[in-house]
């Protein structure tokens, strides 16, 4: 297996560890571990089922018509609050991209600042789009309007090392949600998959956010 050497791994763990441990402290700040998933209409997470021995349970193969609209798979968005368990989500119309990540967090300072907080304290991968000039450039910005403003929420972005999933507490969330949203009778729309998940993880449905035109 290829495993990344401890001396990658420990330095961002420990840092991971001390941003949680200042939030901790700070009443005013909230920690989000963020991440991007994929939706599928069409296939089915990996899981287990019991049926009776004369009632087999049968899972229908799933099939796009040729006039169906919708795409064959949703990508979104995800923020969990640790402290509340609670999930921020955003499905957007095509892949994930720099464009689209300043969009979701410019939604999640506003968010924060409605619940009163002066500080988001940002956890994520290092998903190509994340690490990007284009965001890189965003979060500066952004935190310099903030404190030439003396309101707003500032961003802290925190980033975890490569090939360790186990660290983002979100990632179990994910599949959990894709065994509880699969549908084995029929395809279901691209609305009703996205509903679902939003049922699912307890928040409300958000219209999606659009690829911006000509994005990098």
């Amino acid at each position: 297996m290829d495993h990344q050497s401890r001396s990658g791994v420990c330095p961002k763990k420990r840092q991971r560890d001390r941003l949680i441990r200042w939030a901790a402290t700070h009443p005013d700040w909230l920690l989000g571990f963020e991440d991007e998933t994929w939706w599928s209409r069409l296939a089915a997470p990996a899981l287990h089922a019991w049926a009776e021995p004369d009632q087999p349970l049968r899972l229908v193969e799933q099939a796009v018509a040729t006039d169906d609209p919708d795409a064959k798979a949703l990508s979104c968005y995800g923020l969990l609050l640790p402290e509340t368990d609670e999930v921020w989500l955003r499905f957007l119309d095509g892949r994930p991209i720099s464009a689209v990540t300043t969009v979701f967090l410019e939604w999640c300072g506003t968010e924060a600042a409605r619940r009163g907080k002066t500080a988001l304290l940002l956890i994520w991968d290092n998903a190509s789009w994340h690490g990007s000039q284009a965001v890189r450039t965003w979060v500066r910005d952004h935190n310099r309007a903030v404190k030439h403003a003396g309101q707003g929420v500032r961003l802290v972005v925190c980033p975890l090392p490569s090939k360790s999933p186990w660290l983002n507490p979100i990632e179990p969330k994910w599949l959990h949600t894709k065994r509880r949203v699969v549908e084995p009778n029929r395809l279901l729309s691209a609305r009703e998959l996205a509903e679902r998940v939003c049922a699912a993880l307890a928040c409300p449905y958000h219209e999606h956010i659009p690829i911006p035109e000509q994005a990098p």
